[in-house]
């Protein structure tokens, strides 16, 4: 733990803005615009880039911590998002391809709210 707050908190912000952006923005439009098959092969190749950034940058932001509990709290999520990267889209993945509606509702679930809960140990993090 290097102890330099104000980068921590920067790369932290940084991620909750990624994160919302997406959310609101990104995934939104590339399925309304965009045909299903398209629409399916872009979330693919784009999920594994977010989770490997997001992944890094906690690790990066856990480093520059100010205490324990706050790069405890980034690793935990660096954890979540490789967890997600290395496992869970892989199965996603897999649910999708093979028709599994229940697994893939499950799994994306899932992933949905590792991510809230990520958001949310973001925004507390820098909450004043």
């Amino acid at each position: 733990m290097m102890n330099n707050p104000l980068i921590s908190s920067y790369i932290v912000v940084a991620m909750i803005g990624i994160m919302i952006f997406f959310t609101i923005a990104v995934a939104p439009t590339v399925f309304k615009v965009l045909p299903p098959e398209w629409a399916s092969k872009y979330v693919r190749s784009f999920f594994p880039k977010y989770y490997a950034v997001l992944g890094v940058l906690s690790i990066i932001a856990a480093y520059f911590a100010s205490n324990a509990l706050t790069s405890g709290l980034l690793i935990v999520c660096a954890v979540l998002f490789l967890f997600a990267l290395w496992i869970l889209t892989p199965a996603i993945n897999k649910a999708s391809d093979a028709k599994e509606r229940n697994k893939f509702g499950v799994l994306h679930g899932l992933s949905v709210v590792i991510n809230v809960v990520q958001l949310i140990i973001f925004v507390y993090l820098i909450w004043p």
